[in-house]
């Protein structure tokens, strides 16, 4: 019996999504597990395996279509040699679909299709969600690229050598919006950057932010990261190459534990106090931003931590993270030290009750008993907090309790 294939809600908070390729096409034979397509969410590019067995009998929804509601059919499932329905209304939905609106056909023009779903389909092209994004920014047909990654799969490096993507990067596209006069180019949001922009539009209208900062020495840290480093084997399962931000991972986590009270949540109800620690980090990604999770840093080591950390990272980065590794952490935290920033104060993360934001660590005069003058390294971090689960002194508090981890970071280790 023909049945739809419906938008699957791959997220607690995703609403609808961008159908962003089909990896099978009209008349493929459809295995219960196998990847069908890719999805587009508000946090990650993912891919969709199916659920039941069969030949993918109509694409009802094109490649590339955006704003698709969860539950929409999006393709028909048949059985071998049973006839195709015309319509997702002729097929049996499943039993949690709710009602759709009258589906796009597969032969209408898709709005704004993905580059490389107008070629002939001679060659299945291999490529990471990553590299598909930015290929369809900069207008590269990836059929004309040879990828470097396993099975031939083109990553974003290879787009670097792309003989077009200079000038197809620099093309500007016409202006949608009315009143613009100056030269400018109009480039599309992506699902990520649109729910990026609406939750922190929120966050910081309807959660009342105040901010405390704080300098914190780090060269006994740096001392302990550099023994630590020199201590790791050069390659193997047991490698890692610890970064001030792994250490500042652990460092915020065991200090939640000291003052549990900012490890939590806000309701009309009641204030939720969480009994894990699980830390948020803001990594930066071509659409915006996305936090995955490091959970329970604080009874890991800190070689388990920077491991776990960099593979994090590297998946936001590829867009390959699940939903589980970047939904539900407790506490947030955002480095932007890296890029000479000196301090900055970071939008909380809803629920969450605050966020730890941290600047460069240079080279500055301390004062010393005795108004002795001595030159230490030294990072200004910023706390941003709700002010309705945190108050000042609990604020002032973990900062106080953060800066003796940092400058006594043997607490990391023991």
């Amino acid at each position: 019996m023909a049945t739809n294939i419906l938008m699957p809600a791959l997220s607690p908070t995703m609403t609808e999504g961008t159908l962003a390729r089909w990896l099978k096409k009209e008349g493929d034979s459809v295995k219960s597990g196998e990847v069908i397509a890719e999805i587009e969410t508000d946090k990650a590019t993912m891919e969709v395996e199916a659920v039941d067995e069969g030949i993918l009998g109509r694409i009802l929804i094109a490649d590339g279509t955006e704003a698709v509601a969860v539950n929409t059919p999006i393709g028909i499932l048949v059985e071998q040699g049973e006839s195709v329905p015309e319509s997702a209304a002729a097929a049996a939905s499943k039993p949690e679909a709710t009602p759709a609106p009258e589906p796009v056909k597969a032969e209408a023009p898709a709005p704004k299709p993905v580059s490389t779903s107008a070629a002939p389909a001679a060659r299945r092209v291999i490529a990471s969600p990553l590299a598909r994004r930015l290929a369809k920014e900069q207008g590269i047909d990836l059929s004309t690229l040879k990828g470097s990654g396993p099975n031939g799969r083109i990553l974003r490096r290879d787009l670097q050598s792309a003989p077009e993507a200079a000038p197809a990067a620099a093309a500007a596209k016409p202006a949608t919006a009315t009143g613009i006069a100056a030269p400018h180019q109009a480039i599309r949001n992506s699902n990520i950057r649109k729910v990026t922009a609406r939750r922190l539009t929120e966050s910081k209208q309807q959660v009342p932010h105040f901010y405390v900062t704080i300098d914190v020495e780090l060269d006994r840290l740096l001392d302990l990261r550099k023994q630590l480093n020199a201590l790791s084997p050069a390659e193997g399962p047991d490698a890692f190459k610890m970064s001030v931000n792994d250490m500042l991972i652990k460092a915020a986590a065991v200090t939640l534990r000291r003052v549990p009270k900012v490890n939590a949540s806000y309701t009309d109800a009641e204030t939720i106090l969480y009994d894990e620690v699980d830390i948020s980090v803001a990594v930066s990604i071509p659409d915006g931003l996305i936090t995955p999770i490091v959970r329970s840093p604080d009874r890991k080591t800190l070689p388990e931590v920077a491991r776990e950390a960099r593979v994090l990272i590297e998946k936001a980065r590829a867009g390959k993270l699940r939903p589980e590794e970047f939904q539900g952490g407790t506490f947030s935290i955002s480095n932007m030290g890296m890029f000479g920033v000196r301090e900055f104060a970071a939008i909380i993360n809803p629920p969450q009750a605050a966020i730890l934001a941290f600047g460069a660590g240079d080279r500055r005069a301390v004062v010393r008993s005795g108004d002795k003058l001595e030159i230490a390294t030294v990072m200004s971090c910023t706390l941003s907090v709700d002010h309705r689960v945190v108050d000042g002194a609990l604020a002032a508090e973990f900062m106080a309790k953060f800066k003796e981890v940092v400058e006594h970071p043997m607490t990391l280790v023991i």
